[in-house]
């Protein structure tokens, strides 16, 4: 049987000029060994959302943070346990989590921008190379949202793996893809926290520093590779 390595990405920004509200461009991946079974992880996830009132739900976390789309009028409280649940689906499976990103405010054009990321990239995966030669397959998850981050995966990937499929991905079909999206919104907070910019929304939501650091960014941390 072929040994296969998932990898689910997801990205926080876009490629516009520098905003003050948008500084950040991140890229989150979430590493999945196929060998691992995570179906109990998977039951226990889904069965504290039905109890939640939110079955076969598809976690955003931006708008759950904000309290927008389908989470409007849902109080904080309920917004704050989906968080949670699947922080601790995060915690439990046997996953690896990477985030990277880029600062707009120094960066001159979409270009630059993708030239940034790529390197990024390519010096993540040549400091790993053994890891990702180790699999038969390496199956890079992505819903094509922005076109220059797919043509960023598929120059860097293709470029120095000779074992990459790419699979067009929804959001609610992956529950990986969901914790790629939660990544990307604890990396944002984190930066935006570093650098005193946190939102009202943010705050309310997540509560003050020291539970910011020990419920979100040190979890995730501890997936890194």
């Amino acid at each position: 049987m072929a040994k296969e390595l998932s990898v689910f990405v997801d990205e926080s920004g876009d490629w516009g000029e520098y905003d003050y509200h948008a500084p950040f461009y991140i890229v989150s991946f979430v590493l999945h060994n196929q060998a691992d079974d995570i179906s109990k992880e998977l039951d226990y996830l889904e069965n504290k959302l039905t109890n939640l009132g939110f079955p076969e739900h598809c976690i955003h976390a931006g708008p759950i943070i904000r309290g927008e789309e389908e989470y409007r009028g849902v109080n904080k409280q309920t917004r704050q346990k989906i968080v949670k649940t699947l922080m601790a689906f995060m915690r439990e499976t046997q996953i690896r989590i990477v985030a990277f990103y880029i600062e707009k405010k120094h960066i001159e054009d979409s270009i630059e921008a993708a030239g940034k990321l790529g390197k990024l990239i390519s010096r993540f995966i040549r400091e790993y190379y053994p890891f990702f030669l180790s699999f038969d397959i390496v199956k890079v998850y992505y819903d094509n949202g922005q076109i220059e981050l797919n043509r960023i995966l598929s120059s860097v990937f293709n470029s120095m793996l000779d074992n990459v499929e790419f699979r067009k991905v929804l959001p609610k079909d992956y529950r990986l893809f969901q914790a790629a999206d939660l990544t990307c919104t604890v990396k944002l907070t984190e930066l935006k926290m570093l650098d005193h910019s946190l939102s009202k929304s943010e705050l309310t939501f997540f509560g003050d520093e020291r539970t910011i650091r020990k419920n979100y960014i040190k979890p995730i941390s501890k997936k890194s590779l």
